[in-house]
């Protein structure tokens, strides 16, 4: 199992609890999707696994890749292997979309980047994702338009290559041709890695161009319903009414 979620409590540092009694099990290569109304504690689930400090774990346990991770700081879940994708990326000033993949890949791997070849890759996952070259050497996000942030970060998904990767709404906002080019990449993605995935989304139009393997139904915290990839077109049909119910 490569990633396995027990009994997690969580909440804010306020003592606010949002996850309660939370368990998920994500096997290697597996596509999970997570979804729910609004306030469900879906971005807070895929903060709390990626270590964000400004959740507290008040019980339960994180185990990635056979390691207790629940202490564990949000940097070392990276080096482990971790990957999230916001819904909304912040601008980084100063900074170039190339060196910012460059030296997270030497800061993940604890070796040196050789530039032609890493310059060679990033090129060829740029063009896959539709993406003008010129973007590599412009400040990270800064003046991107909402759909190339979301590109931006499939783009570091591509090339930091985890082996888990959270997608927080990655396709909150993006047209049916964005929508189309970030599931080439997803797929782009486990082609090179059989990587796992959790997909966080109120749509599933992102998840109708994958093999999604479970899809989870989040309502206030809880769990309330697992099943295959169908039980997000059953969600799209009829909403969760009777899932809050």
């Amino acid at each position: 199992m490569l990633l396995d979620i027990i009994n997690l409590n969580a909440g804010l540092e306020d003592g606010k609890q949002i996850l309660k009694d939370l368990n998920i099990q994500i096997g290697q290569g597996e596509i999970h999707a997570l979804m729910g109304p609004n306030g469900a504690g879906k971005s807070s689930l895929g903060n709390t696994i990626m270590g964000n400090p400004v959740y507290q774990i008040t019980g339960g346990k994180i185990i990635f890749k056979d390691t207790d991770i629940t202490e564990e700081s949000a940097d070392k879940r990276a080096k482990l292997g971790m990957f999230m994708s916001f819904q909304s990326p912040i601008e980084i000033p100063g900074i170039s979309l190339e060196s910012f993949l460059r030296s997270a890949l030497q800061q993940i791997t604890g070796e040196h980047v050789k530039l032609f070849q890493f310059q060679k890759e990033l090129q060829r996952c740029m063009e896959l994702l539709d993406m003008k070259s010129e973007y590599a050497k412009r400040d990270l996000n800064v003046g991107f338009s909402g759909g190339e942030r979301k590109k931006a970060e499939i783009l570091q998904l591509l090339m930091l290559k985890p082996a888990f990767a959270i997608l927080d709404e990655t396709d909150s906002g993006l047209d049916v041709d964005a929508i189309r080019v970030v599931a080439k990449g997803i797929e782009e993605y486990r082609r090179l890695t059989n990587g796992s995935l959790l997909i966080i989304t109120h749509s599933t139009k992102i998840l109708e161009g994958l093999n999604v393997d479970y899809t989870h139904v989040l309502v206030k915290g809880h769990i309330v319903k697992t099943g295959d990839g169908k039980l997000f077109e059953y969600i799209n049909e009829n909403g969760y009414e009777e899932f809050e119910a």
